[in-house]
Formats: C-alpha cells, sequence, structure tokens
C-alpha cells in the first residue's frame, strides 16, 4: 500500500533532487503510517471532577437554631398583648439580670421574639465563627437597627454547639404614611455576619478511617461503576468498589494511612463522565419544560387543535335625526363572534429514536406553546411511546 502511494506521488515531483526526493518520501510515508495507528474518532461524553458528583461521608453540615430577643427597635418590634411569649421572655432575662418586672404591665415596642438559625459547617473548632440568620416570630414589622441578644443554637441531640448575637443587618426596608406605604425586601429577617462562636466541637476523626465512603448526589448504578472504575485507575490498584447505585467505597491503600487529606484531594480531582436516565420534568405551575439528552421517542402521530370561540362586544350609539320628534337616544348592541376550530393545524409523525433536539423542532414547527407541550408530552407517556421518566413538580 505505501510502495503504491509512493508510486502515485513520484510523477508529481520530476524536479526534485534524489536526495529530496528521499526526505520528502520518508515523511509522506511517516506521516501515513501515523494515519494509520490512529485510534477511531468517538465523541466524548463530559466528564466532571469527583467532587462535583459526590459527597464524603461524614463530611457533612449540620443545622443549629435557637430562640432569642431582638432590642434596640425603634417602634417597630412586637406588640406584647398579641405576643404573650416575647413578654415572657423578656420578663425572664430581666431577672437573670436582677431585675424584678412581674406583676407591672409592660408597653415597649423596642423588643421582638426571634428564631436564629446557623449551619455548622464540618470540621468547625471551638472559637470559630459562622453566619446567622434571624427572623422574627410575632408581629414586629422592622428588625432595622437590632441587636441580638446571646441566644444558645442548639442541635438536634439538643446540645449547645454555638452561641449567637450582634448586631444585624437587614436587606429590606418599610415606610408607611397616612395614605400610602411601601415595603423593599423582608424587613422581617435579618443576617449577622460571623455572628455566632462556635462552643462545641462534632466529634469525627478523620484519620482514623480505614476505608472512605463516597455518596452519589443523582444515584445511578452506571455513574457508581464509572466512579469506581476512575479510582481505581488513578490509585492503580483495586480499592474502590461499587456497594450501590449511590455509595461507592474506597479502602485506604497502607501508604496513605497518615495522609488522608492527601488521598481525599487526589479523589475529587478525578475525571469521571455521569450518566444520567432519560427524564422530563415539568413544571405544571410556571410552564417550564425540561429534557435529558437520552429522552427519545418512538413512532408516534401529533395532531394539536384547539376549538376557540371569541366574542365581541362593539355597542354602538343610535341618535334621532336633527329636529326630528320623539325620537330618543338609545345604544344598540353590535356582537361579533368568532369561531376557530384549528383547521390550520396539522398531523405530525414521529420516526422511532426521535433525539430531544428532532422532538422540540418537530413540536415548535407545529406552533405548539409550552402550555400544550405539556398535554402532548403527557399523551405520549400514557400511549408508550415516551422512553423516559416523566417527572411533574
Amino acid at each position: 500500500m505505501l510502495q503504491s502511494f509512493k508510486s502515485r506521488l513520484s510523477p508529481f515531483f520530476p524536479r526534485l533532487a534524489a536526495g529530496h526526493r528521499f526526505v520528502l518520501r520518508s515523511l509522506l510515508t511517516g506521516a501515513l503510517a501515523f494515519l494509520l495507528v490512529l485510534p477511531p474518532f468517538y465523541p466524548l461524553h463530559a466528564s466532571s471532577r469527583l467532587k462535583d458528583v459526590v459527597d464524603f461521608e461524614g463530611v457533612r453540615d449540620n443545622m443549629l437554631i435557637g430562640y432569642g430577643l431582638v432590642v434596640g427597635l425603634n417602634g417597630t418590634g412586637d406588640s406584647l398583648t398579641n405576643s404573650p411569649f416575647t413578654e415572657t421572655s423578656l420578663v425572664g432575662m430581666l431577672e437573670r439580670l436582677g431585675v424584678n418586672t412581674r406583676g407591672t404591665s409592660m408597653k415597649t415596642k423596642n423588643v421582638a421574639a426571634v428564631m436564629v438559625t446557623a449551619t455548622l459547617p464540618p470540621f468547625a473548632s471551638q472559637g470559630s465563627r459562622v453566619d446567622v440568620v434571624v427572623s422574627t416570630l410575632g408581629d414586629a414589622k422592622n428588625l432595622t437597627g437590632g441587636t441580638l441578644l446571646v441566644t444558645p443554637l442548639l442541635g438536634a441531640d439538643g446540645e449547645v454547639y454555638a452561641v449567637a448575637q450582634g448586631m444585624m443587618a437587614v436587606g429590606g426596608f418599610s415606610a408607611q404614611g397616612q395614605g400610602a406605604s411601601v415595603t423593599k425586601g423582608v424587613p422581617t429577617s435579618g443576617r449577622i455576619a460571623n455572628g455566632a462562636i462556635v462552643e462545641r466541637e462534632i466529634p469525627f476523626r478523620l484519620a482514623d478511617l480505614g476505608s472512605i465512603r463516597l455518596s452519589l448526589r443523582n444515584p445511578d448504578f452506571t455513574t457508581a461503576n464509572r466512579v469506581a472504575a476512575s479510582i481505581n485507575q488513578h490509585l492503580k490498584g483495586n480499592v474502590a468498589v461499587a456497594l450501590d447505585a449511590a455509595t461507592v467505597r474506597v479502602l485506604v491503600p497502607d501508604a496513605r494511612r497518615h495522609d488522608i487529606v492527601g488521598l481525599m484531594t487526589d479523589i475529587e480531582q478525578v475525571q469521571v463522565s455521569p450518566d444520567q436516565v432519560a427524564r422530563v420534568v415539568i413544571d405544571e405551575q410556571s410552564g417550564v419544560i425540561v429534557m435529558g439528552e437520552n429522552v427519545r421517542i418512538n413512532t408516534v402521530a401529533i395532531a394539536q387543535g384547539n376549538l376557540t370561540i371569541r366574542i365581541t362586544e362593539t355597542p354602538q350609539v343610535s341618535q334621532p335625526a336633527p329636529l326630528s320628534q320623539g325620537g330618543t337616544t338609545t345604544t344598540v348592541p353590535r356582537t361579533a363572534i368568532e369561531v376557530d376550530q384549528g383547521e390550520g393545524k396539522k398531523l405530525g409523525v414521529f420516526n422511532p429514536g426521535v433525539s430531544l433536539q428532532e422532538m422540540v423542532q418537530s413540536l415548535n414547527a407545529l406552533g405548539i406553546g409550552p402550555r400544550d407541550m405539556i398535554t402532548i408530552l403527557q399523551s405520549i407517556k400514557a400511549a408508550g411511546a415516551l422512553q423516559a421518566d416523566l417527572e411533574i413538580i
């Protein structure tokens, strides 16, 4: 084959010297041999880092919640008559500070009862700070200018893990007059950056782990198998195995026992191509349709047409002729009725294995809007021609 190729090229270089012809033929021979050994081209699937696909079990956030008081409001706090829990909390707080107010009537509107929430990140140590979100419980109208008093934040086990206090930043505002009012954002919720100090650590020793469990964010058997294969190829050993569609277990090699963080860093950067189930997600409230690339449709014929009746009222005024006697001005009704039976709609046929792009183009060519497309997809699924999961939210 190479000889015939070189013989065909020889007439094109008759004037080249023998040495030049030898060099040129050598280059062409090497280039042709290189092209012959190239692997065939296959389309590449989109790959993602493993850290964007899985979560490490044990490395997780924890929710904290607490109840507290916000003071310093400019008359926009809870009315104590409508929020008895605010008055009870205020009396209890003052008693702890040595002020006895029992039996007296308090009418302050500068205090508001609030719920305080925070997220405790993994490996948070004592003394570190986290952000907190403050939201009203009673009928307070605005938290602008308020200060959150010391509030213990509890975990799901009832233990105190952080203590919050500080000035709040409120993104919204509200202003009101006698004839009008304006409100922007949510003035009854605020945020305190670094407003809570961690007082208790969650016990978790990463260095003592003999194996690492990876939890897939989108469980899938194919993806789990690919994750295990990619890790084994990267670490050059049979250390990863897919336990189920959502979990992959990685045994810590003996050489990496004292470098768990470095091992997790290497695993996070492994590239993997996640697989996905053919799914169509429909939000009927907003008319949004999201389809995966693997959605396929069998042979099916679709026709869409609606009966539309438009009734238009255009009353006209009838007046008598000038200088006439006995005539009266009256209103004469005029009604126009228009009936659209959808004669212009055509029957569309989808061939077997129609892809997502072809289906969307065909439906758009029929002049079908999102609302009608939702009904069509549901009908195709009912007919058994839609090879995908139909999820309605």
